[in-house]
């Protein structure tokens, strides 16, 4: 088929977002996958140079659905005089990346995007004017008009969710509620199923206390809030198990027991993932009307100018924009017809619009268009 055009939020362009996307951009075959477009200023990109990605060219477009295929195509998001000061957090930084942000933000909510890649951002330089969220998730939750979404942070072999995003430690306890656990799962067990093809996930469901609450003595929101929520959502459908000791549940590997897992808050789901998977793992923004990925790293303000950051996440987060936009295309198309559905186990799939990669007529393609 067709390339999908995925848009690229640069990040702060002080950090390594634009190193990460100039080397991702630059391996062989990924123009045959995807069409990029990026939001920055070629004042950004020209920054950073290496003798690997020498032959790295880009085309200026005014906006996204004049994206030329088998190109990098670039709409200029921010000033080019805009200050840069590389490998420091400055105001404009933040104010850059804001800007190359909601422009990416408003051409996927137009539909002139198929999926979007944000690259690092450094919350604590980003205007409150024009960001006033704690992070990418709830910015994009709230533009894209979504009810409730999931922090999912996924590998091939591992996928991580959790109940609370961004909040104080302090605030935890109070913020999980059995109501929480079950939209969270909800939204775990559709994203598990849409964008990534899984018939029948199973899902592991972590305590908020050290062992469990040990009967109550730590705590009996697990007795009370958590065990609850699952077993609510098992009688909704879902194949949620648990709650399971966090400590435990990791220590002894039990995560490749299931296609996903819940944490209740940040740092109980992101220390064991990242520990396992830095450097590969991909975050996902489940429950949006769109697809969002973005590399597991941030702006690592250190590795700047010396040609040492690794692509290999902004890569991966590429191919699962791109994967689960095609699977969430075949779930709604299959689940729209099960007849049909099933069908397609007995018979061989008819080219759409009568040859390979068409179109079915009146249907409408990726990004809006015919």
């Amino acid at each position: 088929m067709n390339p999908l055009q995925i848009g690229i939020s640069i990040g702060d362009p002080n950090g390594i977002g634009p190193e990460v996307v100039i080397k991702a951009l630059s391996r062989p075959g990924i123009l045959e996958l995807v069409t990029p477009v990026i939001y920055a200023s070629a004042a950004a990109l020209s920054r950073y140079t290496s003798e690997e990605t020498a032959d790295f060219s880009f085309t200026i477009i005014a906006k996204a659905e004049d994206a030329e295929d088998g190109q990098i195509n670039l709409v200029e998001a921010f000033p080019e005089d805009i200050e840069y000061t590389p490998g420091e957090a400055t105001e404009a930084g933040g104010r850059a990346a804001a800007m190359s942000l909601e422009a990416a933000v408003e051409e996927l909510k137009d539909g002139q995007l198929d999926a979007l890649v944000t690259a690092p951002i450094n919350k604590s330089v980003m205007p409150k004017d024009a960001f006033p969220y704690p992070g990418h998730t709830e910015m994009l939750t709230e533009k894209l008009d979504a009810n409730e979404s999931l922090m999912f942070l996924v590998t091939d072999e591992l996928r991580v969710g959790i109940v609370t995003n961004h909040i104080p430690v302090s605030e935890v306890a109070k913020a999980v509620t059995k109501q929480r656990i079950i939209d969270k799962l909800k939204i775990m067990d559709k994203s598990l199923r849409a964008d990534f093809g899984l018939a029948r996930p199973v899902i592991a469901v972590l305590s908020l206390n050290p062992h469990g609450g040990d009967d109550g003595r730590i705590g009996d929101e697990d007795i009370k809030i958590v065990r609850p929520a699952v077993e609510k959502a098992k009688e909704m459908g879902i194949l949620a198990m648990g709650p399971f000791p966090a400590d435990g549940f990791f220590g002894a590997g039990k995560q490749n027991q299931f296609d996903a897992v819940l944490a209740m808050y940040h740092d109980q789901g992101l220390i064991p993932f990242k520990a396992l998977s830095f450097g590969k793992g991909v975050n996902f923004t489940a429950g949006l009307p769109a697809i969002r990925t973005s590399p597991d790293h941030g702006t690592a303000y250190d590795l700047v100018g010396k040609d040492e950051a690794n692509p290999d996440s902004f890569i991966a987060a590429l191919f699962v924009a791109r994967d689960a936009f095609l699977n969430r295309e075949r779930h709604t198309e299959d689940t729209a017809n099960p007849l049909t559905s099933r069908m397609h186990l007995v018979y061989k799939r008819k080219p759409k619009g009568g040859k390979p990669g068409g179109k079915p007529a009146g249907k409408k393609g990726p990004r809006g268009k015919k």
